[in-house]
């Protein structure tokens, strides 16, 4: 699988962790940055890499930031992105079987590197249900185009 990361400046110390990880369950991961720890802004990050993958380019995102709740509002705001923040393994599974999530987000002020690679586990080997679950995603996508401006 083709995987987006990008973080800001407080997720960047555990952003090398979660790559290796990735790299080591085979996936093709490409950093987005930033790549020094000079404070950024998490939304520059968060769209770089949503825009990835709403082109196409890669199949899934994740972000971290401090919190994982800032850099997925940002992500969300892109047409198309469903991104979560998960702070535990259960939820992330849900989100990719329930509502077909394409972005994954997590703190590093919240969660350390071996709990967040379990979280990158089963979100990673979940699969979208679809079935009644389809319906749902589908009425977020409504919504979504009922705000877009011309």
């Amino acid at each position: 699988m083709k995987i987006a990361i990008g973080s800001d400046h407080v997720g960047l110390e555990l952003k090398p962790a979660i790559i290796n990880y990735l790299k080591e369950l085979g996936h093709e991961v490409e950093d987005f940055g930033p790549y020094t720890d000079k404070r950024t802004d998490y939304p520059i990050y968060s769209k770089l890499v949503s825009e990835k993958v709403v082109a196409g380019e890669y199949e899934r995102g994740i972000l971290i930031c401090g919190t994982g709740i800032g850099i997925s509002i940002a992500a969300n705001k892109v047409r198309g992105i469903r991104a979560v923040a998960c702070s535990e393994p259960y939820s992330a599974k849900l989100s990719r079987e329930h509502n077909n999530t394409n972005i994954l987000a997590f703190g590093s002020r919240v969660v350390g590197s071996e709990l967040a690679k379990m979280i990158v586990k089963e979100w990673l080997e979940a699969k979208f249900e679809e079935g009644r679950h389809l319906n749902r995603v589908n009425m977020i996508g409504d919504i979504e185009c009922e705000y877009i401006k011309e």
